[in-house]
């Protein structure tokens, strides 16, 4: 993407430059200033990152990052410049606090919300098709999963708009504002399926530490009133869905494989 992209939007938005330009998975990003306000540019031509932009705009700042300004494939939002960290919390010490700060910012994205919903949303039906195909052709704990979000799936409970990829990396210090989200998928269904990834992270070799996972569920559960049993229960059909975008993608499945291979255990499977 051309630096002439930026300059697109720095021209209509009146924008400073105040940092230098990266890539991330979702497109490119400008550190800016918009009337004296710390932001970040996003800009990305992806479908799903433009269907973030629209949902990031319609939270309106409740458990997300304030958007500043959005058009199409471009996303203007206050910058996190805060110093913490929910994965150095979660790594030396502070595994469920950094839980219990996801959960509080979720509770803000999930809030009910009068007028239209954002058009992009996915059904989360959709989001898990990948997994009834890697499930019959891999069997194992894939099938385990895939069994386990049919029925998830085919009795929701308390669907609301989610974030779709609510990790340690995608919750961001920011002051005053507090512990915000950025980069959501943008799906609606039940809101338990919100909390599955955050038990696989802030990295596999932290979410498989012996009786982790058992634990970070009561914590969740506990703080996002969900029922543990339930929570486990979501936490297999994702791990089976991840390793299926893993497998699709060409790559080693193995560590969502083994998360989904804990959750099975702990659900008597």
């Amino acid at each position: 993407m051309s630096e002439e992209t930026f300059r697109t939007w720095i021209n209509r938005w009146r924008l400073t430059p105040d940092g230098e330009p990266f890539t991330s998975l979702g497109g490119r990003l400008l550190p800016v200033r918009k009337d004296g306000i710390a932001a970040m540019l996003k800009v990305s031509h992806a479908p799903e990152e433009i269907a973030g932009g629209v949902l990031m705009a319609w939270w309106n700042g409740e458990g997300a990052a304030p958007v500043l300004a959005h058009e199409g494939e471009a996303l203007l939002m206050v910058r996190a410049t805060g110093a913490g960290s929910l994965a150095d919390m979660a790594r030396n010490g502070q595994d469920g606090d950094a839980s219990r700060i996801i959960c509080s910012a979720l509770d803000g994205l999930h809030a009910p919300r009068a007028g239209k919903l954002p058009y992009t949303l996915r059904p989360l039906p959709d989001w898990f098709g990948q997994l009834a195909p890697a499930a019959n052709r891999h069997g194992g704990v894939l099938a385990k999963s895939y069994e386990m979000s049919r029925a998830l799936l085919a009795d929701p409970r308390e669907v609301r708009v989610l974030h779709g990829d609510a990790h340690h990396g995608n919750f961001l210090d920011f002051g005053d504002l507090g512990w915000l989200a950025i980069d959501p998928k943008g799906l609606i269904g039940e809101r338990g399926y919100d909390y599955a990834n955050l038990l696989c992270n802030p990295d596999l070799a932290t979410a498989v530490i012996p009786g982790r996972i058992a634990s970070q569920v009561r914590v969740v559960s506990q703080a996002a009133v969900l029922e543990p049993v339930r929570t486990m229960q979501w936490l297999l059909a994702y791990a089976g869905l991840s390793a299926s975008w893993t497998l699709a993608d060409g790559n080693n499945p193995a560590g969502a494989l083994q998360i989904a291979q804990i959750a099975a255990a702990e659900l008597g499977l």
